[in-house]
Parts: C-alpha cells; structure tokens; sequence
C-alpha cells in the first residue's frame, strides 16, 4: 500500500468512524431531534436502538486488526443504512440538507472499503 493510499485509508476511515459513532450515539440515546427525524420518516423508535447498535459495532469491526469478512460486512451494512437513510428521506420529501450527512457517510465508507490494506481484505482463493 502506497503512502498515499494509506493517508486516504486513513482519513476517510476515520471520519467515517467518526460519523458513525456520532450518529449511533444520538440514535441509542434517542436525542430528541433524532426521535422527530425517525417519526417524521414513519419508522418505530426502536428502530433508532437497532441502528444505533449496529453503527457503534460496525465501527469496531472496521477498526479492529483482522476479520476481514468481518469489516466486509459493516461495510455493507454502513452502505446499506446509509442508502436506506437517503431514500427514506426521498420518499418523505426532504430537502437536500437532509440528504447530506448520508450522502457523505455512502462516499466515507466506499472510500474506507476502497484504499483498505490487503490484511484487511478477503483473499480469494481460484481452483
């Protein structure tokens, strides 16, 4: 890994980290703009408690050593969540502000995914 892809790693990796744990953190609270966001959205507030869950954990796994199946799906599930979170925002009508913070979580975590080191990625073995 090139000096350069490690410094891009790197950043994107921990903004990413850093959004998400944020994000989880407000959601397993149930901040109160986070409970008007998933109610106006039309989802149940145990929804925050799951994702928020899933967010903090997802952040372990990709910061950890090792596992890369592991950090292949908190990837996903980042991308998953964060796709999810922009087209509920569509369908409820929100504005592009709204759209952002998701937008810029889907960019970190292809970015992460992408410039991982290869003790971080799942060998493929051909027969």
């Amino acid at each position: 890994m090139t000096k350069r892809n490690k410094i891009i790693y790197w950043i994107a990796t921990g903004w990413l980290a850093l959004g998400m744990t944020s994000t989880g953190i407000v959601q397993i609270i149930k901040m109160k703009e986070e409970v008007d966001m998933m109610t106006h959205l039309g989802y149940p507030l145990y929804f925050l408690t799951i994702i928020g869950v899933w967010k903090i954990l997802g952040v372990v796994a990709i910061l950890i050593p090792k596992f890369p199946l592991l950090k292949e799906w908190a990837y996903a599930g980042f991308f998953f969540a964060m796709s999810g979170a922009v087209f509920s925002h569509l369908a409820a009508g929100d504005g592009a502000k709204e759209f952002f913070g998701p937008v810029l979580l889907i960019i970190l975590t292809v970015v992460s995914w992408y410039f991982r080191n290869e003790d971080r990625k799942i060998i493929s073995i051909n027969h």
